[in-house]
């Protein structure tokens, strides 16, 4: 053996993929197993040579797999090959869709970080854990960012810094089916047709009626 024996191909796998392994605390064999199938995708279930290829004994692997399989981390799926017999290939889509589904929520906490400083910016000051808990609140009611921020950003231009009111225009939207700004719009310029776009905030929509 010299060194050209550790410049050959190696396993590979992303960050992502590393975190969740750390965060869901996993043996070193399992890991080891994990990225296995990872770079390994396609191939067919074979526990021979699972357990050849990546150093661990028949039982160990045997057991290393079950664990991932009891995780539900992997799944193992029967299909035909190209002669027409049925082979086992493991499936790591579970794996994959938690990895994707945290760098999701991760995102949608960030969205939720940056709408509560909209918040702060446009009141001057901290907003309170009550205040927060009610923009959390519209939020997991499917209100969208933006039409939060517009009604935000109507309350200010009228001169009223507090969240009943911005609930208020939250309801009356929503009681309309408005979904973006631009159904804000739309609405207002079918209503008040001579009304320039820049006048968006000079309507009373706690007045308006169908």
């Amino acid at each position: 053996m010299n060194l050209d024996y550790f410049k050959s191909q190696k396993y590979i796998t992303n960050n992502l993929f590393v975190k969740k392994a750390i965060a869901l605390k996993l043996s070193l064999e399992e890991f080891i197993m994990l990225t296995y199938f990872d770079n390994d995708y396609n191939s067919y279930l074979n526990m021979d040579e699972l357990s050849k290829n990546i150093g661990l004994s028949s039982e160990k692997a045997y057991e290393t797999f079950t664990n991932l399989l009891s995780k539900k981390l992997i799944d193992v799926k029967t299909e035909k090959d190209i002669e027409g017999r049925m082979i086992e290939k493991v499936c790591l889509d579970n794996f994959y869709t938690m990895i994707v589904e945290e760098k999701q929520n991760i995102i949608k906490e960030e969205k939720k970080t940056d709408i509560y400083a909209e918040f702060e910016k446009e009141f001057a000051r901290p907003i309170t854990s009550m205040e927060y808990e009610i923009i959390g609140a519209w939020l997991e009611h499917n209100y969208s960012e933006e039409l939060i921020v517009g009604a935000l950003k109507e309350a200010v231009y009228n001169g009223v810094r507090n969240l009943r009111y911005i609930d208020k225009i939250l309801y009356e939207w929503n009681k309309k089916g408005f979904k973006t700004m631009e159904d804000v719009n739309n609405h207002l310029i079918k209503r008040e047709p001579k009304k320039e776009e820049s006048e968006l905030f000079d309507y009373n929509w706690l007045d308006d009626e169908e």
